[in-house]
């Protein structure tokens, strides 16, 4: 997956669409990315013996997302992107925005 956590993202897709967010986790095997304050669920939870901080009763959480219908943000213009890796100094993979180029990491 070409997208990581920290990364500044743009819902293409779905009930969210056009909204941008930061990733906050990034589950590689269900292809799945969860960014802060959007799709946005609700889960009830019970007390749990031995765990005296956790939040009890109806919270809410941000949901997952799946990865295409997410889309990097170039920083250079602020839209949407797709991303490619090169070779930068030392031989070493960079990931590069496609529409201006500049480097993500």
């Amino acid at each position: 997956m070409k997208i990581r956590t920290d990364d500044n993202v743009i819902v293409i897709a779905g009930k969210d669409r056009g909204k941008t967010g930061k990733v906050i986790r990034v589950d590689p095997q269900k292809e799945r990315v969860y960014v802060e304050g959007l799709n946005m669920v609700k889960r009830h939870q019970r007390p749990v013996q031995g765990r005296p901080n956790l939040e009890i009763g109806v919270i809410e959480k941000e949901g997952p997302i799946h990865v295409s219908n997410v889309a990097i943000v170039d920083p250079k213009t602020n839209k949407p992107t797709r991303v490619g890796v090169t070779r930068g100094e030392q031989g070493r993979r960079v990931r590069v925005t496609r529409r201006s180029g500049v480097e993500i990491d």
